[in-house]
C-alpha cells in the first residue's frame, strides 16, 4: 500500500501497474516475458531511435521499470511511481534498480528501492526521475510536441546519440547487471 498522502492511487489512471506481484510471489503460475524482456522494451539495447514514456497515473514494479526503459519520462501532477517488489518479497528484476540508480543516484535510489515507497510526480521531478510534469489534460500534447522537436533535428545526429548512449549502457554494465538479476532471483 502506497504511503500517507497517496491514498487515492487507485482512483488514478495506469500508464502500467507492472505484473500482479502477489500471484508470482505466491507461485501461481510462470511469468513469461517476450524475448526484449518485460514489455518487450526492458532488455531491447538496440533501438536507435528515442522513447518516451508519458506516464499518467501508477507506474509501479514492472511499469516504472518500463518507464526507466525510456529515453524521456514525461508524468501527469497525478503520476505516482514505485518499485514495491519488497513488500512481497520479490525483486525489482527488470532493471528498475540498475536504472533507477543511475537515474537519480544511489542515496535517493536506495531508499525509494528497499523500501517500496511511492513517490509523487512532483518528487519525482525534483529527484530526476522525469524531465517535465504538465496537467494531465496537456500530457499527451506535451510527449507529442516534444517528439515533433525531436523529428525536427537531423535523423542522423539522434542515431549516432542513441548508439552512444546504448553503448553506454552495454559499458557501464547494465546489460550483465540484469542477466546477473536473473540469476539472483
Amino acid at each position: 500500500m502506497p504511503h500517507e498522502g497517496c491514498s487515492n492511487w487507485r482512483a488514478n489512471r495506469a500508464f502500467c501497474a507492472g505484473s500482479d506481484l502477489k500471484a508470482i510471489a505466491n507461485n501461481e503460475g510462470p511469468v513469461e516475458y517476450p524475448a526484449n524482456g518485460y514489455a518487450g522494451l526492458i532488455e531491447r539495447y538496440d533501438l536507435d531511435k528515442p522513447i518516451i514514456a508519458a506516464v499518467d497515473g501508477i507506474a509501479v514494479g514492472g511499469g516504472f521499470e518500463l518507464a526507466l526503459a525510456c529515453d524521456i519520462i514525461l508524468a501527469s501532477k497525478n503520476a505516482i511511481f514505485a518499485l514495491p517488489e519488497v513488500r512481497v518479497g520479490l525483486i525489482a528484476g527488470a532493471g528498475g534498480i540498475q536504472r533507477l540508480i543511475r537515474q537519480v543516484g544511489r542515496a535517493s535510489a536506495l531508499e525509494m528501492i528497499y523500501t517500496g515507497r511511492y513517490v509523487k510526480a512532483d518528487e519525482a521531478l525534483r529527484l530526476g526521475i522525469v524531465a517535465k510534469v504538465v496537467d494531465q489534460k496537456e500530457l499527451l500534447t506535451y510527449a507529442k510536441n516534444l517528439a515533433e522537436q525531436i523529428i525536427a533535428v537531423s535523423p542522423s545526429s539522434i542515431k549516432a546519440t542513441k548508439k552512444v548512449l546504448n553503448s553506454m549502457d552495454k559499458d557501464a554494465g547494465l546489460e550483465e547487471s540484469l542477466v546477473f538479476t536473473k540469476e539472483v532471483v
